[in-house]
């Protein structure tokens, strides 16, 4: 294209230009090829330009051939359009990503529709705006760590045995032995403190083989995991992570709070501290004062009472984050921490978001006889974890940490109600494409 060197100049950016030539590049998004001048609006990231031709001139013949959502590429220049605001008189326009013809979905396609045809779904601002707030959020989370001190891990996706409760596993050969997706980063985490690192984090894939369908599972997802060493109790857990959260949510809002409130309806409310607690015993008597039936297994809450007792702590307490601590030892895995020597409870906990899990957390178990004594009272064989095992032998500090959904805090903060959504590409029982 004639002109080509000029840099690129983003739709946002065209009103800084009034008089100058610009060259503009996205999509075709409307095209009016009736009207005088022709006119075809070009969408971009950043918002919309409507780019006009006069009749039999080069450019509006190619407005009159165009297709919507072709890639096209403009040279122009900037000036106020009669109407207000301003547009860009074309001088060139090509057409290097032509599309086939009409889009096979629409806005008004099913949920499922769209995932078969996601890079399109992709093309519409509120998708790409759960993104962008996905990317502020990480960003967010990676300065508050630097601050604090923290390492960045990269875990092993592949490990030899199974970690947590051993089920929900992905088996594979691995060249004439048995391998398994990770689940979690958990036994790594713990081995960084065992190594002195102190404080880590880690953003990566785990896996789940969990075969039902629901709006807040996956096969795949991100999770960010957190560990701390030298705790003196589950609250410095809880603590950091409220302080992890509220730097998330502000600088989400700042950057995005206004588009957020446009397409998801959602206002951004940087919390207060301390976050409300309550143990799962009392969440459960809350849930059953609400009437619900449905509270869960005698060992946590289902959705349906995370909603409830959402609702109690709004109600209440006027904030959308509740801790829920002292899970039962058979409800966590072994390495959790318990209460007291004699205790059944846990040093545990899960966070819920405006009624969903987002978080779970514990003080893990650091010292090597009890570690091991808790494993083989679940009748673990104990052989199979000595890699394991052998991280507390040495002098391991007390920790403790959590991991969090990334998906799972997005579907939260924006209010969305499936965990599709806000996945780049979803991962379940029946769908494994594209």
């Amino acid at each position: 294209m004639t002109g080509g060197d000029l840099p690129r100049t983003l739709v946002g950016q065209i009103g800084d230009h009034l008089g100058a030539r610009v060259r503009v590049c996205g999509w075709a998004h409307e095209v009016r090829a009736s009207e005088d001048p022709r006119l075809v609006v070009l969408r971009d990231h950043t918002g919309l330009a409507r780019l006009v031709s006069e009749r039999g001139r080069e450019p509006a013949q190619v407005i009159e051939g165009l297709v919507l959502e072709s890639a096209i590429e403009a040279l122009g220049t900037v000036e106020m359009a009669p109407g207000g605001g301003v547009r860009v008189v074309a001088e060139r326009l090509e057409v290097p990503g032509p599309a086939a013809g009409p889009l096979p979905i629409a806005e008004t396609s099913s949920l499922d529709e769209r995932l078969d045809w996601r890079y399109l779904d992709l093309r519409h601002p509120r998708s790409r705006l759960i993104f962008e707030v996905q990317t502020t959020a990480l960003s967010a989370m990676r300065d508050f760590w630097h601050d604090h001190g923290f390492i960045e891990l990269h875990s092993p996706k592949l490990r030899p045995i199974p970690n947590k409760s051993g089920d929900q596993l992905f088996a594979l050969d691995y060249f004439g032995r048995p391998a398994y997706l990770t689940q979690s980063p958990q036994f790594y985490k713990q081995m960084a403190m065992a190594a002195g690192f102190d404080r880590v984090f880690d953003i990566g894939p785990v896996f789940r083989r969990q075969p039902e369908q629901s709006t807040r599972h996956d096969t795949e997802f991100t999770s960010v995991d957190v560990e701390i060493s030298w705790i003196r109790s589950l609250e410095d857990l809880l603590t950091s992570e409220e302080d992890l959260l509220r730097r998330v949510v502000a600088a989400v809002q700042a950057e995005h709070g206004n588009e957020v409130a446009r397409w998801f309806g959602t206002e951004l409310t940087v919390p207060s501290t301390p976050f409300p607690r309550v143990t799962l015993d009392e969440a459960k008597e809350i849930v059953a004062a609400s009437g619900s039936h449905t509270g869960g297994a005698d060992d946590d809450l289902d959705p349906e009472g995370e909603r409830r007792l959402a609702e109690h702590v709004e109600r209440e307490h006027g904030h959308e984050f509740v801790f829920v601590i002292d899970y039962p030892d058979l409800a966590r895995p072994f390495y959790h921490m318990r209460c007291s020597d004699d205790s059944v409870a846990t040093r545990s906990f899960d966070l819920l978001w405006k009624g969903l899990e987002i978080t779970s957390g514990a003080q893990r178990e650091h010292r090597y006889d009890r570690l091991v004594a808790q494993a083989r009272a679940r009748a673990m064989p104990v052989e199979l974890i000595g890699g394991y095992l052998d991280y507390f032998k040495f002098g391991c500090p007390p920790h403790g940490g959590f991991g969090l959904g990334l998906t799972r805090m997005l579907m939260s903060m924006l209010g969305v109600g499936d965990v599709r959504e806000v996945t780049y590409l979803f991962r379940g029982p029946d769908r494994i494409t594209p």
